[in-house]
């Protein structure tokens, strides 16, 4: 109800259960169709009317509410678990206990316990915090796109204290011992916040190792054709469960999944997405769409709402996302010669925005090829397809195109696409999207897509 203050010892908005999530999810949109103008934000009037108070009765009602305040939050907090407990710290802050470790965050973001509440989508496009590991079978939209500051902290173990930071990815990654925890902490344009948060906590952000992207042990390589199919495939923002993707491999229409490998627009944490978990879907005889959420075009590309980081320096963004996307591949196990997906959202075309948009594919492109694997390009048939296509003849081409139509056809021809480009073996389309199918009791929103990928040759 406006106007009403929020409880000092509760986050000020409700924590997601499986009705109510982070946010309400965005409506399916047509990656074809034109954005609509954002209508800015009116303020709130001030408020009017009423005598100035004494300060002396200002005073007497602060310790007054400071105790009554006390007394709440002691009796709240007697029925809240230890390992999720919060306290309000001031305007600016409140405290996050858990297993041992104590982490100061802005009051504003809602705290997620995720034993709780086992279907939350640990989300990185919203400022939140999520306590413990992630339900096998997490209720995310299709698609979230963009990054924001955001925590989560779960059970590891940890022999001391140690800081990470991917600067490609925006994410700082923590250990610390006592009881033993692991930390992610992404981050968008505020990376102090990201370290206050961290540092708050004891841990050595000052110290934090920035590791370069090609030096992530890889995982024992898959056979060329992990990332090769010809046939139906869906995509979704979280890699499924084991049990979610047995259901759909034995009821369901498709034979190939699109997993979000990384990428500084990546919204979705991915607590599924191990070497191991791509083994045993390749083995159970999937196929893999790899797609990584770099720089867009625009703060505001498709799907993003004004939050996503942009390219503003083509050809060593475009480099430094090949390298990093190398990096999380190969820690996959998705070796050379494997397709891997730059996802680039829905723009509209300009002299300067298109220059800039194909001078960072093309370094994406050329650094992929140097590294030993193929260059394949997410994108709408109104933007970056049409762009392609019209400066082909110019710009350095991906190997495979991912082109987004949602005309529900499950067909690999467009009339934007000229039966010359990507002839061989070289076509996805995105046919459908923001779909929830059920399968085998297994319930996932999904884009739905139709693959025509050979693997390549030796």
């Amino acid at each position: 109800m406006e106007g009403r203050r929020p409880s000092p010892c509760a986050d000020p908005r409700p924590a997601p259960t499986e009705e109510h999530a982070i946010s309400t999810p965005r409506a399916p949109k047509d990656p074809r169709a034109p954005r609509t103008p954002r209508v800015p934000r009116t303020g709130r009037a001030p408020r009017t009317g009423g005598a100035p108070r004494p300060a002396h009765h200002a005073g007497r009602r602060a310790a007054l509410r400071a105790l009554a305040v006390s007394v709440l939050c002691a009796v709240l907090g007697a029925g809240t678990p230890a390992l999720a407990r919060t306290a309000a710290l001031d305007d600016a802050g409140k405290t996050v206990a858990y297993r041992g470790h104590t982490f100061t965050v802005p009051a504003g973001w809602p705290v997620v316990d995720l034993a709780r509440n086992p279907t939350a989508c640990v989300r990185f496009d919203r400022h939140a915090v999520y306590l413990g590991d992630a339900g096998g079978q997490q209720d995310c939209p299709a698609r979230v796109t963009g990054r924001t500051e955001a925590l989560w902290l779960r059970p590891a173990t940890a022999v001391k204290a140690a800081v990470t930071e991917n600067p490609t990815a925006r994410e700082f990654r923590a250990t610390a011992p006592s009881e033993g925890i692991a930390v992610t902490a992404p981050y968008g344009t505020d990376r102090a916040t990201a370290q206050r948060v961290l540092r708050s906590a004891g841990l050595p952000v000052a110290a934090a190792r920035t590791e370069p992207p090609l030096t992530t042990p890889a995982a024992p390589a898959l056979p060329a054709d992990a990332t090769a199919h010809q046939g139906k495939g869906f995509d979704t923002c979280a890699a499924p469960g084991q049990g979610a993707m047995d259901a759909w491999r034995t009821d369901s229409p498709y034979g190939a999944v699109g997993v979000y490998i990384g990428g500084v627009n990546r919204g979705c944490a991915q607590p599924n997405l191990t070497a191991d978990w791509v083994r045993t879907q390749y083995t159970k005889g999937w196929r893999f769409l790899p797609l990584y959420v770099g720089p867009q075009p625009t703060a505001g590309a498709g799907s993003c709402a004004d939050d996503c980081a942009a390219i503003q320096d083509p050809a060593p963004q475009g480099r430094a996302a090949a390298e990093d996307a190398v990096a999380q591949a190969g820690a996959l196990g998705l070796g050379k010669g494997s397709v891997l997906y730059n996802d680039l959202e829905q723009y509209t075309p300009g002299a300067a925005l298109t220059a800039r948009v194909l001078g960072y594919l093309a370094a994406w492109t050329g650094r992929l090829h140097e590294l030993g694997y193929r260059s394949g390009a997410y994108g709408s048939v109104s933007s970056l397809v049409a762009d392609l296509v019209d400066n082909a003849a110019t710009t350095t081409l991906p190997d495979v195109i991912h082109f987004a139509h949602w005309n529900d056809e499950a067909a690999l021809t467009d009339p934007v696409l000229p039966a010359a480009l990507w002839a061989d073996h070289q076509r996805v389309h995105q046919y459908a999207g923001d779909r929830t199918e059920t399968y085998g009791g297994a319930r996932i929103s999904v884009d739905r897509d139709l693959l025509d990928v050979a693997a390549q040759a030796p």
